[in-house]
């Protein structure tokens, strides 16, 4: 019962602490008034993030571009909001494992993967933020559409192409030492396409996981925990030297994310699997050639 409350009392917490900032700013009501809005958007981004194991990005970087934001602070201010939403998603996720999972021996090796992947994805995403320190910022807003756009529709097709695994009725529990090696690389690669696009390392792992015939909550779980780390890590670099977050988006973005990631386990254990990551999919390969230049 303990582990119930520490996550309740971490998400009261959030909510304090956002309605403190709130009431510290200048003119809190105009504040109000013309972002309150966005608290929809987060919302929907963090409940797709936390459902499914792919990063709120998917949603808040097309929306950013269409509001002309330039590719710096897209990416910083989704960064940003994304710690609102995946932090209180590996919290609702992590309290569900240690009241649910915690004898279940399918979950069994969470802890161990995380160990694996959290120190290369940050690692991933570090060496890339230096490198987009030395060159002045992400690049241009075009090169970021096109990226997100070619990665959203190989993420699609990847999404799709593991549907068929969700039916297999046996699940794996251990890990193989080729999947340690494994899993380290792609957290690494994932950390430097998240540097760029702020998405990529929890959709790959995930992914993975489920083709090696790990079950999808587990794999919906672990994801969302390594991407709350890794934008944890990432936001250091946009809050501190970029100073590219616009703050009052995330102000009540933030906060709708924290409610959707709240949500979001209910929508991954009230639908199917299968239901969900095609209708998932199909919503990633929309925005993927959406966003692409033509």
């Amino acid at each position: 019962m303990l582990h119930v409350i520490t996550a309740n009392q971490i998400r009261c917490f959030l909510f304090v602490t956002w309605f403190g900032v709130l009431l510290f700013q200048a003119e809190p009501l105009l504040l109000i008034t013309e972002y309150s809005a966005f608290a929809i958007l987060g919302v929907v981004g963090a409940i797709f993030a936390n459902a499914t194991g792919a990063g709120g990005g998917v949603i808040f970087v097309p929306f950013f571009n269409q509001l002309g934001f330039d590719s710096n602070s897209t990416v910083a201010t989704s960064f940003a909001i994304q710690c609102c939403g995946m932090t209180a998603g590996a919290i609702t996720w992590w309290a569900f494992y240690r009241k649910q999972h915690i004898d279940d021996k399918h979950w069994h090796e969470i802890s161990k993967i995380l160990k694996l992947t959290v120190p290369f994805s940050v690692l991933g995403i570090w060496l890339a933020q230096l490198f987009q320190a030395a060159r002045g910022g992400i690049g241009e807003a075009e090169q970021l559409h096109a990226g997100f756009g070619v990665f959203s529709i190989g993420l699609a097709i990847a999404l799709f192409a593991s549907i068929p695994l969700l039916k297999k009725q046996s699940f794996s529990s251990d890990l193989a030492r080729f999947d340690c090696y494994a899993l380290t690389i792609i957290a690494f690669i994932g950390g430097i396409i998240t540097a760029y696009l702020s998405i990529g390392v929890g959709e790959l792992v995930a992914i993975y996981l489920i083709i090696r015939k790990f079950s999808i909550t587990f794999s919906i779980a672990v994801a969302v925990i390594l991407s709350a780390f890794s934008v944890w890590s990432a936001i250091i670099y946009h809050g501190f030297f970029s100073v590219d977050v616009y703050w009052p988006v995330v102000l009540f973005a933030g906060a709708g994310a924290i409610i959707g990631g709240i949500l979001a386990k209910q929508v991954v254990l009230y639908f199917s699997a299968t239901n969900l990551k095609i209708f998932f999919a199909s919503w990633v390969l929309f925005l993927g050639f959406s966003a692409l230049p033509y």
